[in-house]
């Protein structure tokens, strides 16, 4: 008879932007949680995948890549980095031989003091080569003494396996904190927004991404569809025309590959309907942050 207590408890990743740390958390989840582009700033909220077998739950945390915030959006998106220091279990601290390894030293301090085991993970090993892997294993050493040092590679599925057994050995003894059929923290309407988004940072250049919020205003679902509509919000008209594009076009493209993705997502046909609207300085308003589901202060 198995005698094992049942573990559970909150594996929280951080880290700078563009370090990987979404394509990490869907490889981990095994389920698409969380959007992951080759744009920093991807992810503005801390989205939870959970992961449930006979002895143990991982609640994975996705954060926002830290950084130093220039208006009031960047301020929440740190506060999501902050408190995934706050309520870790286990801390994955993800980083890769290309950025700057004291790039944000007030919060590598802040890692530093924790009493959680925390995990560096160097991930994008591919982009490097022993001998500067090696000098980079000791950089991390000596920055973060008590962090266990793990190379990866999220891309090519390199040692995560690794990572997600250390993981389990790490966890503390605890019941669920999730139904074991959950898979994430988020509202169906929340993916919707996240993928459209996603959508939109692959199809316009420039500031035009970073400009743009998603709202679900309709969710409707019944036992065969989905209907939708959402609207994209940005902050000037030239930005609304940018969106629209000529004719149309160029919504047109990003709400079909958007559908497309939904379908797959939600694994049914999906009807959605979307509109543009400008609302000036949405990023540092704390009326709109808050109805979009942010914490500004």
């Amino acid at each position: 008879m198995d005698n094992k207590k049942f573990k559970s408890g909150f594996v929280n990743i951080v880290g700078n932007p563009n370090v990987g740390k979404s394509t990490l958390m869907n490889l981990l989840v095994g389920e698409r949680i969380s959007i992951a582009t080759f744009k920093a700033q991807t992810t503005r909220h801390r989205i939870m995948g959970i992961i449930n077998d006979d002895d143990s739950q991982i609640v994975f945390s996705d954060t926002p890549g830290v950084l130093k915030p220039n208006y009031k959006l960047q301020k929440s998106m740190l506060n999501f980095s902050e408190s995934a220091l706050a309520d870790a279990d286990v801390l994955l601290y993800v980083t890769d031989p290309v950025e700057k390894n004291d790039k944000n030293n007030d919060f590598l301090e802040k890692v530093n003091k924790m009493k959680v085991p925390v995990l560096v993970l160097i991930n994008k090993i591919d982009l490097t080569d022993q001998d500067k892997l090696t000098e980079l294993v000791e950089q991390w050493h000596t920055m973060l003494p008590k962090a266990e040092i793990i190379p990866i590679s999220a891309l090519h599925k390199f040692n995560v396996d690794a990572v997600l057994k250390r993981i389990k050995e790490l966890l503390p003894e605890s019941p669920p904190y999730f139904d074991q059929d959950q898979l994430t923290d988020k509202p169906a309407r929340f993916f919707v927004s996240e993928i459209m988004r996603e959508k939109i940072l692959l199809y316009y250049d420039k500031e035009i991404p970073y400009s743009v919020e998603v709202a679900v205003e309709s969710f409707k679902e019944d036992e065969h569809h989905i209907h939708i509509n959402a609207v994209i919000y940005v902050e000037r008209d030239s930005q609304k025309g940018i969106i629209i594009g000529k004719k149309g076009y160029a919504l047109k493209k990003v709400a079909t590959e958007a559908r497309k993705s939904l379908e797959k997502f939600f694994g049914k046909p999906v009807f959605l309907e979307t509109f543009v609207k400008v609302d000036p300085d949405w990023r540092n308003s704390d009326r709109e942050l808050t109805n979009f589901g942010y914490n500004p202060d």
